[in-house]
């Protein structure tokens, strides 16, 4: 893995280098469906990722500050939704000229016990919850089976600039905690559920809930110490795991206080969140005991080689 750690971040840093006119916002569109994810362009640049001392209610594992440089990349407009997951889950597809397609080229999870949203909607532009790291990253895989091009979730560092766009303050808006509700779903205003993506104002580079909604994965795994560890400057840090606990979640949820929604706010997934896997003994990866947990992706401007492709979407399931 510390090879394809030292390949991925090469790449990364060579895009940084290059923009080019199809470097813009664009839609994705689903293959053989009526769906799409719009995408959003992030031009790279330094940020200062995690909080300062200074900050309330600041946890210590969000700091010491670091500068960091971000490679340019695309990141999904919205959270993903059910909409698009539920065409990755299903068996088959109906095409235009209303023949099966077959989409069994990756493991997808199988009929769920439960209605998986747990009673909070599903059709109609509602965030995809109850995944976990596997799942979402075997979402990103049926994508690129799809459409050629490579979409993974975020890292961490990427996730931070990108919410924060250009901001240093403890909200993409400032430090007032009252403009909250303006801008995300949480615990004050969500009545104990999510709601339609895109309802709420976006930051300054145009991405939605950001903030609350749903918790979001990031594909670094988690280390309490990883901001005091990088060497400052680092350019695209990404530390890779071979397991499925833990790894960052970032971005507060529907159920969550403020602090939880600050940009450098940061948490660890856990087994607690599979300790009622609603599709046991069938699957041990796909599902978790989350409703407040979703995804969005992220499309490096440079897409790596095949090897590197491979690489990431190689990595095992496990229940450690």
């Amino acid at each position: 893995m510390v090879r394809l750690l030292i390949i991925f971040i090469s790449i990364l840093i060579l895009s940084f280098s290059f923009f080019g006119d199809d470097f813009k916002d664009y839609p994705q569109i689903i293959p053989n469906t009526s769906e799409s994810i719009e995408m959003i362009a992030i031009k790279g640049g330094k940020f200062l990722m995690g909080s300062p001392e200074s900050e309330p209610l600041r946890k210590v594992e969000e700091g010491p500050q670091k500068t960091i440089q971000i490679s340019p990349f695309w990141m999904s407009k919205f959270e993903i939704t059910w909409d698009t997951y539920l065409i990755f889950q299903n068996k088959e597809l109906e095409t235009s000229d209303t023949k099966t397609l077959q989409v069994d080229a990756i493991a997808r999870p199988t009929k769920p016990y439960v209605e998986m949203s747990f009673g909070q909607g599903k059709n109609g532009g509602f965030p995809v919850c109850n995944v976990t790291q596997y799942a979402a990253r075997a979402y990103c895989e049926w994508l690129y089976k799809q459409t050629g091009i490579f979409y993974r979730l975020p890292t961490e560092a990427e996730w931070e600039y990108a919410a924060r766009a250009g901001t240093t303050t403890p909200f993409y808006f400032g430090d007032d905690v009252l403009l909250l509700k303006d801008y995300a779903w949480l615990y004050d205003n969500s009545d104990g559920a999510y709601k339609k993506v895109g309802q709420k104002k976006p930051n300054a580079w145009g991405l939605y809930d950001m903030y609350g909604n749903v918790a979001e994965w990031t594909s670094d795994a988690y280390k309490q110490d990883y901001l005091k560890e990088l060497k400052d400057p680092i350019s695209d840090p990404f530390i890779v795991s071979e397991l499925l606990y833990p790894h960052t979640i970032k971005g507060g949820h529907w159920d969550d206080d403020p602090e939880m929604l600050r940009s450098a706010a940061r948490i660890p997934s856990t087994p607690r969140l599979k300790q009622r896997d609603p599709q046991i003994p069938r699957s041990k990866w796909w599902l978790t005991d989350a409703p407040f947990l979703g995804f969005r992706i992220v499309r490096p401007m440079i897409q790596p080689s095949k090897e590197i492709i491979e690489a990431y979407f190689a990595l095992p399931p496990t229940d450690n």
